[in-house]
């Protein structure tokens, strides 16, 4: 068995200069970037990357889903891969860090790795997966390559159908292509990612490294409060069926809600649109989106039954009608102990303190949790800024992240390369 220790970092300018590069495509004058997934920043940042991927002798490749990576040959003939990697896309005026340090951190340890020819029982890739922040879908990419998409899914997406077509007509893909890109369980050795915490956590305990243990599960609605348009001056209070009354009570009671009932859980309403929107008219429509999240999967479950039936007591509260739009959910996914072993022994091997964390946002990862060992290495936030231009990471806590990613690689080559099946 070949000695896993880190006898050999990354290199620290060239993996800066590539960090830098990238975040000035799509830049934004407050200082983040502005890549939804497959406008034109986007797509020139993919550019990039095929270019640099090939400028470092790695081979490119690209699938249905538009999923763009690097592939290292270090490993003996057919045997596994293990994939590396974050995302490119960002939502709309983001930060710099979030999903593009994994990118670059991911193609920088196969760079490494290359140049001093280590020979590993796997293959190594760096992936960029497509709309992990949900532009269109969401962990469209990741999804895909899993095979967990299903067809009913494009019918009424996140972002909108019209979006989803037109954007995967400026990617040159179709809807059929996304299937296209499942792979093999038994091809993948594992998942491990770099991401920023985009929370406060490791910052106020003074720890460096975060080790995920879980990622939380998201649900999301789009819910409808339907009154009746009248005129504002000349309809008695008493007399209106004001849809707005019954949307901000709902918002107040989500609130209310997790405070009392679900502490570990989050719910957000993160759009309300009135209409017909007119200083004189009683709003006749509100529509808004839900989004609520939890890591333990009985309080997930209990939270949208509850919170649902609280809409509708608030409906029928003003004299509404309700219409309830599911528009989709991942559950509560747990990290490998495998791959928690590895982050774990990697940053101990370089004298980083580390703990372990709950990721309360979404990643690729839980795509891949139940494909092969899956696991997350967090750095610090800074102000635990996230999804926008103060976002935030000092360039020491990327390189230490990115040499725990290095590290943590060559031990899941070790301890899971060569199987076809795994187990916990």
């Amino acid at each position: 068995m070949i000695d896993p220790s880190l006898d050999f970092r990354i290199n620290a300018e060239r993996f800066r200069e590539d960090f830098d590069i990238l975040s000035q495509i799509g830049a934004t004058p407050e200082g983040g970037v502005h890549r939804p997934s497959f406008s034109e920043s986007h797509l020139e940042a993919r550019a990039w990357l095929r270019q640099r991927i090939l400028e470092d002798g790695l081979s490119f490749r690209s699938d249905g889903a538009g999923n763009y990576s690097a592939f290292l040959e270090c490993g003996p003939q057919n045997s596994p891969t293990l994939l590396l990697g974050s995302h490119l896309d960002s939502v709309i005026s983001g930060g710099r860090f979030d999903g593009a340090l994994g990118v670059t951190a991911a193609l920088e340890v196969l760079r490494t790795v290359k140049e001093v020819d280590r020979r590993l029982p796997v293959n190594l890739e760096a992936i960029d997966f497509t709309d992990e922040e949900g532009t269109l879908v969401g962990l469209l990419g990741s999804r895909a390559l899993a095979g967990l998409l299903k067809q009913k899914e494009f019918q009424s997406p996140r972002g909108g159908r019209e979006e989803l077509q037109n954007g995967l007509a400026r990617a040159r893909l179709s809807e059929q292509d996304l299937f296209d890109a499942q792979r093999n369980a038994a091809s993948l050795a594992g998942y491990l990612e770099l991401h920023i915490e985009q929370g406060p956590r490791l910052q106020k305990a003074g720890m460096t490294i975060g080790v995920v243990t879980a990622i939380v599960g998201i649900c999301s609605y789009r819910l409808s409060f339907i009154g009746r348009a009248d005129h504002s001056g000349t309809t008695p209070m008493t007399e209106r069926l004001d849809a707005a009354l019954g949307a901000s009570s709902f918002i107040l009671g989500v609130r209310q809600t997790i405070l009392e009932e679900f502490p570990d859980c989050v719910a957000n309403v993160g759009a309300l649109n009135l209409s017909p929107g007119a200083f004189n008219i009683v709003p006749e429509r509100a529509d808004l989106s839900l989004e609520f999240r939890s890591s333990d999967s009985s309080s997930y479950q209990r939270l949208e039954e509850v919170l649902i039936q609280l809409a509708r007591t608030k409906a029928q509260d003003y004299g509404l009608r309700l219409e309830i739009e599911f528009l989709g959910k991942h559950f509560p996914t747990p990290m490998s102990s495998i791959a928690q072993q590895a982050i774990v022994q990697a940053a101990d091997a370089l004298g980083l303190a580390h703990t372990p964390l709950v990721s309360g946002a979404g990643h690729d990862a839980q795509s891949l949790a139940e494909m092969c060992p899956a696991g997350m290495i967090f750095v610090p936030s800074e102000g635990g800024a996230s999804h926008s231009p103060r976002e935030f990471t000092r360039w020491e806590d990327c390189v230490n992240g990115a040499n725990v990613l290095l590290g943590a690689a060559l031990r899941m080559a070790e301890i899971v390369g060569g199987r076809r099946t795994w187990k916990e």
